[in-house]
Order: C-alpha cells, then sequence, then structure tokens
C-alpha cells in the first residue's frame, strides 16, 4: 500500500483511489512517466523560488486562470520584476488527463469548498445539504481542475458590461483578447474572423469521442437548431465541444502561459504559500505590500508599483474583507479594521442547474468505467494522445436554447446543455458521485444503473437572477469562508430551468438518440419528490432542487462599475475603488456573469487587466507620453461617489 501517498501527491482524491482498481492509477502514472519525455513533451515545469526578494514592483496573489495570464503579460518587460504567489503546487500528471477531472475533485488540489444549507431551496439531495463548490488550490487554479470547456459567452453579455458604465469591455474588445490568447487547433475555425492560431492557449477538439456525441449534435439539428460554433458569429445551436488541450493533454493557464515564461529572470513564482492579508498604508489607504506565509515562516513583501489581487470569485473576495476592505458592518462584526467601505462579496452569480435528467442506451456506446479504465485506453492516451482518457471530464458536447422566457428574436439563448456519455452511474458510484455530493437518499434513483450504458444532461441557467454572498467566518486567514449561494431565491431561475428540462426530455425522443435505443429513465423516480404528480412541472422543479448542480462559474463578488453604482467595487480599469496600487484582475470582476463557460472570459480579463496595467505604467496616458511619478497613482485613483447600500 506504500504507493497510496505517491497517489495522493498526485492530486487524486482518497475516495478515487479507495474506489478504484488499485493497478490502474499506478499504471497510468507510469505509462506517463515513460512515454512524457521532454522530448515530446517539451513544456518544462516551472521553478519555486527559493528565497524571496524584499520587494518587487508587481506582486500578483494567485496563480489561475487569470493570474498565470497577468504573470506573464507584465513579465514581457524585462525593467519589471514580477511576483506570482500560489497558495497550491504544481499540477500533476494524472491531472493532466483530461477525462480524470472528476478524481481531481476533494483531493490536494482542491480548496475542497461548500455551501451553506438552503432548506427547502436547493441541494435538498446532497450530503448535508451542501453543495460541493471545488476550487483549483494549485498553480494555474481552476483551470487544472475543470473540465476544460473553451466557451466565451454572447455577444451581448460584453456589450451590455460596457453599457452599464464600464467602458473598453464591448464585444469587439473582448474579442480581440480571446483571439490574443488563442491557438486553435481545427484550421476551419481558425481561419474565421472569431479564431485565431499563434497564442498561448491551445483550443481544440477532443480527439476522440462516442457516437453519442454525434447523435446530440443531430438531436439539435433534428429539433430544428443549427449545428454550429459557439464561439462564432452566433451562439444558438449545438455543436461538439471545443477544449483547453494540447496533444490530448489538458492545456492549463499554467501550462499555457507560465511554463513558457519560466526563465525570465524577472519572474518570480513561489508555490505553496498562501497570502495572509495585503498591507495598506493607514495614511493613504494605498496598497504597499502582502503578508504571506511560506512553510513554517511569515514574510511582509512590498511592492512597490501594484498589488494585484487574481485569487478567484471566491478567495479574492475573502482576502479583500481579511485586508479591512469590505463591508463596514461586516468587518466590524469579525473585528478587523476598516480601510474602505465597499460591497466586497455580493453581487455573487453562479451557473446553476440540475444533472438529474438520465437515459439508458441499449447500445454499447457510453462512457462505463470498464471501457475507460483499462490498459489499452492508459495506452492509447500515453503514447498517441488519443483514446476515451481524452475526453473533456466526460463532456461531448454543448448546445445553447432559447425558451419561451427569452426573447427569440435575439441571439441570446437562456440555457446552456452540457451533453455527457455517461452519468453518475457510470462508474458504479465510486467517484462521479462523490465529486457531486449525492446523498445516499438521492442515490438509490441511480443505483440501479450502475455501470450500464447511459448519457446525461447537465442544464444550466445561463443568466441566472439569483444572487448570492461570501462572508468571513472568522478574521483568521484559514478558515474557510461562508458560502450563500443563493440558488433559487428568484422565483423565475427556477421556471427558465424547468423549461430546459423539459426541451432536454424531449431531445431523447429524437430519430437520433432512439436509433442507440435511448429511453429515458423513469423506473425510479427523484427520492425526495414522491408526493409530486410525475412529469409535471412542479415533479421538474422538485428533482432541480434535489439534484441541484453548480457548474463551477462563481463570478461577480468584486463587481466592476462605475463610481455611482453602489454595488461596484472595482472601475473599468479594475482598480479597487479608494485603495490606491489595488486591483482586481479575475472572475470576480464580472458585472453580471457571461452566457457560458467562465474560464475562456476570464483568461480574457487576464489578457486586458495586464494590458491596462502596462499601460498605467509605461508612461502612456491619454494618448501623451508623460513621465510619471509613483505618487501619481495615489493622487489620480478613483474613488466611489456612492457609498454601497
Amino acid at each position: 500500500m506504500s504507493i497510496l501517498p505517491s497517489l495522493l501527491i498526485a492530486g487524486l482524491s482518497p475516495s478515487a483511489l479507495v474506489h478504484t482498481g488499485l493497478w490502474f492509477f499506478p499504471f497510468l502514472i507510469a505509462s506517463l512517466s515513460y512515454y512524457h519525455t521532454s522530448d515530446n513533451n517539451p513544456e518544462r515545469r516551472v521553478r519555486d523560488v527559493g528565497k524571496l526578494l524584499k520587494s518587487y514592483d508587481f506582486i500578483i496573489i494567485g496563480g489561475g486562470s487569470a493570474g498565470a495570464v497577468v504573470a506573464n503579460r507584465l513579465s514581457e518587460n524585462p525593467n519589471w520584476s514580477v511576483l506570482l504567489i500560489e497558495a497550491g503546487g504544481d499540477e500533476t500528471e494524472v491531472s493532466d488527463v483530461p477525462a480524470m477531472a472528476a478524481y481531481l475533485q476533494l483531493g490536494r488540489l482542491d480548496w475542497k469548498y461548500k455551501t451553506e444549507p438552503q432548506p427547502g431551496r436547493a441541494c435538498l439531495g446532497h450530503t448535508g445539504q451542501r453543495c460541493n463548490w471545488p476550487r483549483g488550490k494549485v498553480l494555474g487554479g481552476s483551470s487544472v481542475l475543470n473540465y476544460m470547456l473553451y466557451v466565451r459567452g454572447n455577444r451581448k453579455d460584453y456589450d451590455d458590461w460596457e453599457a452599464q458604465g464600464n467602458p473598453g469591455w464591448g464585444y469587439e474588445d473582448a474579442l480581440h483578447y480571446f483571439k490574443k490568447s488563442e491557438d486553435n487547433r481545427n484550421p476551419y475555425l481558425a481561419a474565421t474572423p472569431y479564431h485565431s492560431s499563434g497564442g498561448y492557449l491551445t483550443v481544440q477538439e477532443a480527439p476522440w469521442r462516442t457516437p453519442l456525441a454525434t447523435a446530440f449534435v443531430e438531436a439539435g439539428v433534428e429539433m430544428g437548431f443549427e449545428s454550429r460554433d459557439g464561439n462564432g458569429e452566433f451562439q444558438t445551436g449545438f455543436m461538439i465541444a471545443q477544449g483547453t488541450i494540447r496533444r490530448g493533454s489538458r492545456c492549463s493557464t499554467a501550462k499555457a502561459f507560465l511554463r513558457p515564461a519560466r526563465s525570465r529572470p524577472n519572474l518570480d513564482i513561489a508555490l505553496n504559500s498562501q497570502v495572509l492579508k495585503i498591507l495598506v498604508d493607514s495614511k493613504t489607504r494605498a496598497a504597499y505590500g502582502v503578508r504571506v506565509r511560506r512553510g513554517e515562516a511569515v514574510y511582509s513583501v512590498l511592492a512597490r508599483k501594484e498589488v494585484i489581487l487574481c485569487a478567484g470569485a471566491l478567495n479574492s473576495p475573502q482576502l479583500l474583507m481579511l485586508s479591512g476592505i469590505g463591508p463596514a458592518d461586516h468587518l466590524a462584526e469579525m473585528g478587523i479594521p476598516l480601510h474602505s467601505n465597499l460591497p466586497v462579496g455580493q453581487n455573487m452569480q453562479d451557473h446553476y442547474g440540475t444533472g438529474a435528467l438520465t437515459f439508458t442506451l441499449d447500445q454499447p456506446v457510453s462512457f462505463v468505467q470498464s471501457r475507460v479504465e483499462n490498459m489499452p485506453s492508459v495506452l492509447k492516451y500515453a503514447v498517441f494522445g488519443t483514446g476515451p482518457l481524452t475526453v473533456l471530464g466526460g463532456v461531448e458536447g454543448l448546445a445553447w436554447i432559447p425558451t419561451k422566457y427569452s426573447n427569440r428574436s435575439l441571439d441570446f439563448p437562456d440555457i446552456e446543455f452540457h451533453f455527457v456519455g455517461g452519468s453518475p452511474a457510470s462508474d458504479g458510484g465510486r467517484q462521479v458521485r462523490k465529486a457531486h455530493g449525492l446523498s445516499d437518499s438521492l442515490w438509490q434513483m441511480y443505483q440501479p444503473l450502475a455501470y450500464q450504458d447511459t448519457w446525461s444532461l447537465l442544464i444550466m441557467l445561463l443568466r441566472p437572477k439569483s444572487r448570492g454572498s461570501i462572508r468571513l467566518r472568522s478574521s483568521n486567514p484559514y478558515d474557510k469562508p461562508v458560502i450563500h449561494a443563493g440558488y433559487f431565491t428568484h422565483p423565475d431561475d427556477i421556471k427558465v430551468l424547468v423549461e430546459g428540462i423539459k426541451f432536454g426530455r424531449s431531445l431523447g425522443d429524437t430519430t437520433a438518440f432512439s436509433r442507440l435505443g435511448s429511453k429515458f429513465w423513469s423506473d425510479v423516480p427523484m427520492p425526495g419528490c414522491e408526493e409530486t404528480g410525475l412529469w409535471t412541472d412542479e415533479y421538474w422543479a422538485c428533482m432541480a432542487r434535489q439534484y441541484t448542480s453548480t457548474v463551477y462559474h462563481h463570478a461577480g463578488t468584486a463587481k466592476m462599475g462605475p463610481p455611482t453604482d453602489s454595488q461596484s467595487v472595482v472601475n473599468h480599469q479594475l482598480k479597487v475603488y479608494g485603495v490606491p496600487r489595488l486591483r482586481v484582475i479575475d472572475a470576480s470582476i464580472m458585472p453580471t456573469i457571461v452566457s457560458g463557460n467562465t474560464n475562456a472570459p476570464t483568461i480574457m480579463i487576464g489578457e486586458k487587466g495586464a494590458d491596462m496595467v502596462k499601460a498605467d505604467w509605461s508612461g502612456v496616458l491619454d494618448n501623451r507620453l508623460r513621465r510619471k511619478r509613483s505618487s501619481d497613482h495615489v493622487d489620480r485613483w478613483p474613488g466611489k461617489l456612492i457609498q454601497s447600500l
């Protein structure tokens, strides 16, 4: 059993090891070690800096989807010293394997957050009535834990951001930065005006798929939708999923942006280092450094220019509040001195829905565990970069559809489908069930399907009206934040989701799926919904409340907006109001969540944010070359014109 510690170090959750054949992961790791040498895997790993300097020009907190981008772009200037601080370690061989995404949750690469209970409203069939909210505690952040789906959102999302008082954030501006990062390996897409090649971030379809993926797209066409690139001119329609993968392996932001920059002498990367507090001058209110723990020692590191917070939509608000930047009443309750009274942690949004809708098949074409976890699959992946282990966490298709509650004259759908060529029962309840946090009671619906051929839909609200919040549990930086998800607090959300469920149910009756013997799984109704009439709107709503799925797209907790917006925390240049030399550059700043998966938009935010920092400190202001003194940035820093309510 001596192999178990090394597998835990590889980032696997304990439940994944207990419930998976002990031969599989050792064989997988051994195969990767043998075949993935530096000859065919040219991205060398980054080095953990040995000793921190006393000061740097820029300190970036969090090496995730945005932080890795910002660190790369700022260190392009050889005259600037940059420190990137990451609470976790480096990614592992196993985290590179796309199909193993669920096995990383609840392991050492995960912060392992959970929501507070929402009695009578959501997550009712989950353990303790709490939904799991995994977040990446690793270099690359949640781009190491996610399902790698490359989705940008809708054109109108960004135009609406700009219309809300955020100049420079319209769709055309965002498109420029999406394309700046992108290296799309599909030549048909790369040749369009909406994609590009040659960037740091590799994007492509998985090199292997089941027949179900084609059936999904065909079913959408059968129901009157287009087969199209949802990241192109139009969004509404069905598509084979595009993902951030390279040579069949995960392409995290650490691999894409940090490994190419690893040898720059002006970039230090501190791993396994947790920032405890942003240092703020009590007189000028300017950020001037961080307090960080490495091992058993605590250091203060100073920033000569800026501190840039890229810790994500959960950790960024937590760290702001620990540093005295947040709601005055809450900070007083926690005994934290106030530096700036801002609505930090409010406006929290998440894409959520349900993964309960499941269909059986009478043909052996799905992701049953025995077809994935076997020696031929491992060798196909390790040697050729193909096979079932290259599928994006099991997600093979995506679709965006409008319900009756959306304006169909616009290309602005309100539901997204994640098509999965399996179900929580495909692995017999060994890991997916644990990752989703399904209780013993809810599992009774799926237990008869263990190791059987199935497919399922994760049906997601694209623009939920419900809002949640992040609060501090205490003033101790090691305590996890209090997460109020706020699911279904707005009555419109459950109505829209029910319409999405009904459409998904109809999808299973199409000829495309019928050819594979597809049948809706109805033998065991949803536990907890026994008192509702089967297949009614009330039943579908009950099903969603019992099996409530986050899609891990937390956003909005440090809202970008004009100084007249009572809920804004940063301005359009991502500067924290009233705290000079401090910016937030991550998904926290989204005023409203985008209509799609959030990893690609967060990378875009990192690209645009880095350019704004560069412009501020390069001597260019209002299109005129001007020498800047350091004090200018304190004097010119924006403040709020209206206090938070």
